[in-house]
């Protein structure tokens, strides 16, 4: 089985709120992700896939036992040390803190929000891969319309880019997710997997809880909780008969040693 799916998910503290004007206590923060994350985990167990978790040092410090526990079954990588700043210092201490907590290596990185973060900086603080990039065009956010669509090299960390289609480089991410037709994501994401051989998704936990009464535009809080969660599982659904679910780390190794 050739096709490999790496399905990834952004742990954070759940401020994406405060984006849009709308206070939320650091401790409602924690319990929105957490109550997500626990719907999922049990979705991700009936189905029996790996994936990787980018955790912030910050929310692993709240839920330590539910971190260790994530860790046993898939991968945990960093999200950097907060969701909401950030400062290279934070590179390093941020991958102490998770390697304290689960007692395993942290070998991947994704900035918050995947904003730019230099990879010589990636490769001092003691990571393997940077998964902070999406090859396309995003209004506000970032424009990386002439960076590679796939994996590539910068020093000797490994680029592990969102994946975009081959052609228009549409994203395959959490909001295309959310505001296509379902019919179509898949579409795309399918043609995509077939000619990259490996597709790489991401999501939050706590889209997996209903978060319509945080005063969030509708094309972030739509399909979120249970919707959210029949949508995905019938994603792995479709994906599984034909393509394996890997870590990023896993995914990493393999392509280290093509």
């Amino acid at each position: 089985m050739s096709l490999k799916v790496l399905l990834t998910f952004d742990l954070e503290e759940f401020d994406v709120p405060e984006e849009y004007g709308t206070k939320l206590e650091f401790d409602k923060q924690i319990e929105v992700t957490t109550l997500g994350l626990t719907r999922l985990i049990d979705l991700l167990d009936r189905h029996q896939v790996a994936c990787t978790f980018f955790t912030t040092a910050t929310f692993a410090q709240q839920k330590p036992e539910l971190i260790k526990t994530i860790a046993e079954k898939h991968e945990i990588a960093s999200h950097g040390f907060y969701h909401s700043s950030f400062h290279t210092a934070d590179l390093k201490t941020s991958r102490e803190v998770l390697e304290k907590i689960i007692d395993k290596p942290i070998t991947g990185f994704r900035m918050a929000r995947l904003a730019p973060v230099d990879d010589l900086e990636v490769e001092k603080a003691g990571y393997k891969y940077n998964s902070s990039m999406n090859p396309t065009y995003v209004p506000g956010r970032y424009n990386n319309l002439d960076k590679p669509r796939t994996a590539f090299y910068s020093g000797s960390v490994l680029n592990v880019p969102t994946s975009v289609t081959p052609s228009l480089r549409v994203p395959l991410f959490w909001l295309s997710f959310k505001n296509f037709p379902l019919w179509y994501f898949k579409s795309i994401m399918m043609k995509t997997l077939k000619r990259d051989k490996v597709v790489s998704l991401y999501f939050h936990p706590w889209e997996f809880t209903d978060v319509s009464n945080f005063g969030l535009p509708k094309y972030i809080s739509k399909y979120s909780g249970e919707k959210m969660l029949q949508r995905l599982e019938e994603t792995i659904m479709d994906l599984k008969p034909n393509s394996k679910f890997i870590t990023m780390n896993e995914y990493v190794t393999k392509f280290k040693n093509k």
